[in-house]
């Protein structure tokens, strides 16, 4: 007798539950040997996630290092090497899915000699399952594993407690683990702990319930998994959206594609553009299936303005009224990728959202010994290393910090010569208001030494020579902001501080601190420009007789263009004691 033909209306209704269902990436860690790609393994498995032809080429494999039927590893251990030495060595990420909801899993290395691998496979993931093996108790592994799950903000951790088999399935064994582990979740700061007895090779509580546990009341593995709630990767309700791409298919259309990475964003909304800074109001948010009212956190989607206002790949919209941190030196918190160390002060490529600078690391202010948690001096970060550093860019980013969005508050740098990505970072503070206490915690000298700074150091500090510029006063303020978001230390004078009895005096202390001086003026009398020309010499330049006849935006791009002949090629690097 042949079935009943599903209805089409049933059938896109179960298309769409499907589509609807929430999506948790987590990752996996632990130590050597823990049963980590077992666990995963046996997950997929009793899931119902492993398809039959794969299930049967594992049994067949020659390569089998479990004593059942079944070497679940091997579901996810896919490289040769892998196989062969009984280890896993890349993140393997495997996708399955329950009637409650999808998944990504990245199965991560536990050797330290892979961190970065871990990492890499980390960075992304909302929960963490770290593994402890039952008759080992928790080793220098887990506490490796753990630090970097709470360095990359991962929010959830759950801990299967594995080969619970070996250990008698007794519930003081668990118990002491368990207790052991949210200790150190403590001195992490993990906030939210689950802590599961498992067998991995049995199956015990991984998805069916444990007949061997009755003492055990809480949820499986896969129970926490479907449960968990899923933190956004922003806590911020501000608006970001890094500009990715500028479609203009015709005249009567201009957009700008990114994803939102922080906030919601509707149509009608007002917005600021960085680094500009020009206001403006969201005038509808297209997609390839049609106009939305709202845009969410993660949604990659085209917003035309109101207005039509400069921007380009790499600039951010953002809330006007809680815009993100704009600076060009700052603190983080970086994993090393490359087998050539960290080099202080090497130039290399920040990637940043959609936008790319160049970047040096300035100081290095300790590197974490992942395993005894411990914080070491260092003056370079080899393969593997995690370290607190100070960054500085060429051009200011816009960003937030990593505890309060990890999709704007994180970077990688990249060597500009072979490409190859060579860190991750996680943005931690801004460091622009805070030069003078940072110079003392870096050099370790005292506060009498610390103001000993020469001239030329002032100039490798700012990155650029001092100037002082006459430039017409109905553009002072747009060439004051342009300069500013261009990385110059920057102050503008108009005429109640030209007509000081003290002006020589204020211009020789912001020539000594290597400021570009913007002179707004109507009209400059000769005493007050043989004033300027005495202190800057030929770095007076008075931009009346340079092009009195250009147009308000042609002269804002002469100054601008001045200004960067001012670029210092050396860039001060803070004393060591």
């Amino acid at each position: 007798m042949l079935a009943a033909p599903v209805s089409t209306d049933r059938f896109e209704q179960f298309l769409q539950q499907d589509m609807e269902k929430d999506l948790l990436r987590f990752t996996t860690a632990g130590s050597v040997d823990d049963g980590k790609s077992t666990l995963i393994g046996r997950l997929l498995h009793d899931a119902k996630a492993v398809y039959e032809d794969q299930l049967a080429s594992v049994k067949k494999s020659r390569i089998n290092r479990s004593s059942g039927p079944i070497d679940f590893s091997l579901l996810t251990d896919g490289l040769r090497a892998e196989r062969e030495q009984g280890i896993t060595i890349d993140v393997a990420y495997r996708h399955f899915a329950t009637a409650r909801r999808k998944f990504i899993i990245a199965d991560t290395p536990g050797h330290e000699q892979y961190t970065r691998n871990m990492a890499t496979g980390a960075s992304t993931a909302s929960l963490a399952v770290v593994l402890v093996d039952a008759t080992k108790g928790l080793l220098p592994q887990t506490r490796r594993h753990s630090y970097i799950a709470s360095l990359l903000g991962i929010p959830n951790v759950l801990v299967a407690i594995n080969k619970m088999d070996l250990a008698g399935y007794q519930q003081e064994v668990f118990v002491r683990l368990q207790k052991d582990f949210l200790a150190l979740a403590d001195q992490l700061e993990i906030k939210a702990v689950q802590c599961v007895p498992v067998s991995a090779l049995a199956g015990d509580n991984v998805v069916d319930r444990s007949e061997n546990m009755p003492w055990y009341s809480g949820p499986t593995l896969l129970e926490h998994l479907e449960a968990v709630p899923i933190q956004p990767a922003s806590s911020i309700a501000a608006v970001r959206v890094p500009v990715q791409y500028v479609i203009r298919p015709d005249a009567a259309f201009r957009g700008f594609a990114g994803q939102v990475s922080g906030g919601t964003i509707r149509s009608g909304d007002a917005v600021m553009a960085l680094p500009s800074r020009q206001s403006t109001r969201v005038q509808s948010i297209v997609t390839f299936d049609g106009e939305l009212d709202a845009a969410v956190l993660s949604q990659s989607v085209t917003l035309k303005l109101e207005d039509e206002i400069d921007i380009s790949r790499g600039d951010m919209l953002v809330s006007p009224d809680a815009p993100p941190t704009v600076s060009s030196h700052f603190s983080a918190m970086v994993v090393w990728m490359n087998e050539l160390p960290l080099q202080l002060d090497r130039t290399y490529l920040l990637k940043h959202t959609t936008r790319q600078v160049k970047a040096a690391v300035t100081c290095i202010h300790y590197r974490v010994d992942v395993n005894t948690l411990s914080q070491e001096s260092t003056q370079e970060l080899p393969m593997n290393g995690i370290a607190s550093v100070e960054l500085e860019t060429s051009s200011p980013l816009f960003f937030d910090s990593y505890a309060l969005n990890r999709l704007t508050g994180s970077f990688i740098l990249v060597d500009p010569l072979s490409n190859a990505t060579v860190g991750g970072g996680m943005i931690q503070k801004d460091l622009s208001r805070h030069l003078v206490e940072a110079a003392v915690n870096v050099t370790g000298a005292s506060d009498a030494e610390a103001q000993e700074v020469t001239w030329q150091e002032r100039i490798g500090r700012n990155g650029h020579r001092p100037a002082i510029l006459l430039i017409p006063d109905p553009i002072a303020g747009a060439a004051e902001r342009a300069l500013f978001e261009g990385g110059f230390q920057t102050i503008v004078l108009r005429e109640n501080e030209l007509r000081s009895t003290a002006l020589a005096s204020l211009l020789s202390s912001l020539w000594s601190a290597a400021f570009v001086v913007l002179v707004a003026f109507t009209e400059v009398s000769t005493e007050i420009r043989r004033t300027l020309e005495a202190v800057a010499g030929d770095s007076f330049v008075d931009f009346a007789d340079v092009a009195p006849n250009l147009e308000r935006n042609d002269s804002l791009e002469q100054i601008l263009s001045h200004a960067e002949s001012l670029r210092s090629t050396h860039r001060f690097v803070p004393r060591r004691g």
